[in-house]
């Protein structure tokens, strides 16, 4: 497949889209667009563009139907895209973040964020009324490091995201155990550290993901297999640890190293999922005790190999697990009753690495 190539020039998906980075390093298309069957969830590749280096992640802005895309290179940048019916088209040239090796990217009112895991800080960067992005307008630089030498020797910003409220943006530093709480200068854009959760030490935390209620988080660690529940109080910006949950059985974790990737929580805040690479697998948890409490339920198959991403889509219904060593993107439909995810289908997509929804 080419750059901008059309695969299928049909759209069985009535419109509807679903986004896939991939390395281009690995092999990978860059961003691939797909059309999404809108009673069966399957994916079908339509076009793909290559004009990003690694967009290791993605982000939709629905209020300007702009697409993003970090380039995870040692000049970080990002790289913002208009959907089309012919495909993507580039909205301007792509802009470097001031930091390297960005792996995420979000979203607030008309300001975006990056998490740039290789040099451990986050930029914020302003949006014109079209959604194109400009230079940054601060960098925030983390300090401290972990007990793990080799992944924790400094910060490494792996997520960056707003608050439900949008009044707070939340860091996850892998290399410094911990999340920071950040506040957002509406005037310059500058981000501000305000407080600081400590996590367990080489734990390694990567993602978060609120409880749709919005007074629970969940953190993911990927140097352990835990998920931390945190009490999230939007009032004065504090996030709190209450308890720890294992995300991968004792038998399970002793065959192979397990890696945590991606957390998913639904719209209807019933059940919270994990893709956890290594084990090559997605972990369902119950939350009909309570947001705190969730519960492991089943274990199953990824459907390929390293699931990097796992998405639900805004229906809750279907689960989509980006395999990154596989190369595909594995969809599933969701027992409404259990959470428990059912294998549906898969497309090609060498080195995925992640999927959003338009």
């Amino acid at each position: 497949m080419d750059s901008g190539d059309i695969v299928d020039g049909t759209d069985p998906g009535g419109g509807r889209r679903a986004h896939i980075g991939s390395f281009t390093s690995g092999g990978g298309h860059g961003v691939t667009t797909a059309s999404v069957d809108p009673h069966t969830g399957a994916l079908t590749v339509l076009s793909a563009v290559g004009s990003v280096e690694d967009p290791s992640y993605l982000a939709y802005a629905r209020d300007t139907g702009v697409l993003y895309a970090v380039s995870e290179g040692e000049r970080g940048a990002v790289a913002a895209f208009r959907s089309t019916a012919g495909g993507l088209e580039p909205l301007g040239p792509a802009v470097h973040v001031g930091g390297s090796g960005p792996t995420h990217l979000s979203t607030a009112g008309r300001r975006l964020f990056t998490a740039n895991y290789t040099s451990g800080s986050v930029s914020s960067l302003p949006l014109a009324a079209d959604g194109a992005p400009g230079g940054p307008a601060s960098v925030l630089a983390h300090r401290g490091s972990g007990p793990d030498a080799g992944r924790q020797e400094r910060p490494h910003a792996h997520q960056v995201l707003p608050d439900p409220t949008g009044r707070w943006v939340l860091s996850v530093d892998l290399g410094t155990d911990s999340v920071r709480v950040c506040a957002l200068d509406p005037a310059t854009g500058a981000l501000r550290v305000h407080a600081e959760t400590a996590l367990r030490a080489g734990t390694g935390p990567r993602h978060l993901a609120f409880h749709p209620g919005g007074a629970v988080a969940y953190v993911l660690h990927e140097l352990e297999p835990q998920l931390t529940v945190c009490r999230w109080d939007a009032a004065s910006g504090r996030l709190d640890p209450v308890a720890e949950v294992p995300v991968v059985s004792g038998a399970a974790a002793g065959v192979v190293r397990p890696y945590p990737s991606a957390v998913a929580v639904p719209s209807d805040g019933r059940f919270l999922w994990t893709a956890v690479r290594g084990t090559d697998a997605i972990a369902t948890f119950s939350l009909a005790g309570g947001a705190e409490k969730p519960q492991l339920t089943s274990t199953v198959d990824c459907g390929g190999s390293w699931p990097r991403d796992l998405v639900a889509d805004a229906s809750g219904r279907r689960l989509y697990a980006a395999n990154e060593r596989s190369g595909d993107v594995t969809w599933f439909d969701v027992d409404p009753q259990t959470g428990r995810p059912v294998r549906a289908g898969s497309v090609p997509v060498p080195a995925a690495t992640c999927v959003v929804f338009a």
